[in-house]
């Protein structure tokens, strides 16, 4: 193969991923903890769609969520990590260009939908504090399911965009991407074109999706604390807020690194690479680690029934 950066081609059949660039002697070293929340992630959000299946009194809406959210945050995380391993372990660096273009939809699609997710959460603990003698007529399982696909088609035609524009432009520079998964900036500023049209875009779903998204969540919450305030004592108010911990915690986790991620990106000029590669990494894997840590240590039903699970096998 000819050297990627000299090559001139408008159609290329491939990219290089560096993976970190910078720190390419330690990437085993960096493999290690990146594994390590993996393997967690896929058996955290195993565990919670076991135990929610395994257990009737959990066959609820806002359980029918985490399991939504389980299964967005197990594609997500496999989306972006064997092939990360592939260039850490064995310097497997090379992937196919339609390759790239699919694990860059995959990667927002379900970024988009797991945003998506957190908001219907918001509305379920809206509805089960502000208005809980309706809350199973308003949140039928037909309300979920259309909830549901709404979210999926959301996601699934919102970012269709990334891929088609990608794929039409020019790439006449280099193949290299510095970068361990396909991110979307990372791909089309390698195009020898005008691409505002893509990042325009990619700016107009961050509006049209985190956005309202963060708008709707808060104002659910101004809600639930406005009816928790209203309590008449404090015990109540405290166990009534405690039902809201973990999604609370949740959406930290998930939104925190979102923002940081993005402002780094766009604006963190000065910033060195390697420090944008490993948050983008972070961004990624650190929500679907956390969030069946989060809802199996607050949630007492989740945590009873696991713990129900690990004595009756350890007897």
């Amino acid at each position: 193969m000819s050297d990627s950066n000299t090559t001139v081609f408008t159609n290329p059949s491939s990219f290089i991923l560096l993976g970190i660039p910078g720190l390419e002697a330690a990437h085993v070293w960096i493999s290690i903890p990146f594994c390590a929340m993996y393997v967690i992630a896929i058996l955290g959000n195993f565990t919670i769609l076991l135990i929610v299946r395994m257990e009737q009194s959990l066959h609820a809406p806002m359980y029918y969520f985490l399991c939504m959210l389980a299964v967005i945050d197990m594609v997500l995380s496999t989306t972006i990590l064997p092939k990360m391993l592939s260039i850490f372990w064995f310097n497997s660096r090379e992937i196919d260009f339609s390759a790239c273009l699919t694990q860059l939809y995959f990667i927002y699609c379900f970024i988009v939908m797991e945003s998506g997710i957190l908001v219907a959460l918001a509305f379920d603990r809206y509805v089960a504090i502000c208005d809980p003698l309706r809350h199973s007529t308003i949140l039928t399982n037909t309300v979920v399911g259309k909830i549901g696909l709404a979210v999926l088609l959301r996601g699934g035609l919102l970012i269709l965009p990334f891929s088609f524009l990608a794929r039409r432009w020019p790439y006449c520079r280099t193949n290299v991407i510095a970068h361990t998964y396909c991110e979307h900036l990372a791909v089309v500023k390698l195009a020898c074109a005008d691409i505002r049209s893509s990042s325009y875009y990619g700016l107009l779903v961050i509006f049209l999706v985190i956005g309202p998204d963060v708008f709707f969540i808060i104002l659910s919450y101004t809600q639930i604390l406005r009816a928790i305030f209203s309590l008449p004592t404090k015990d109540t108010r405290l166990k009534t807020f405690g039902t809201c911990g973990s999604h609370l915690c949740v959406i930290l986790a998930f939104y925190i690194p979102c923002f940081f991620s993005s402002l780094t990106h766009r604006f963190g000029h000065n910033v060195p690479l390697h420090f944008h590669v490993i948050t983008a990494n972070m961004y990624l894997l650190v929500p679907p680690m956390l969030n069946p840590i989060i809802y199996g240590v607050r949630t007492k039903q989740i945590r009873d029934r696991l713990l129900h699970l690990l004595t009756h096998r350890g007897t």
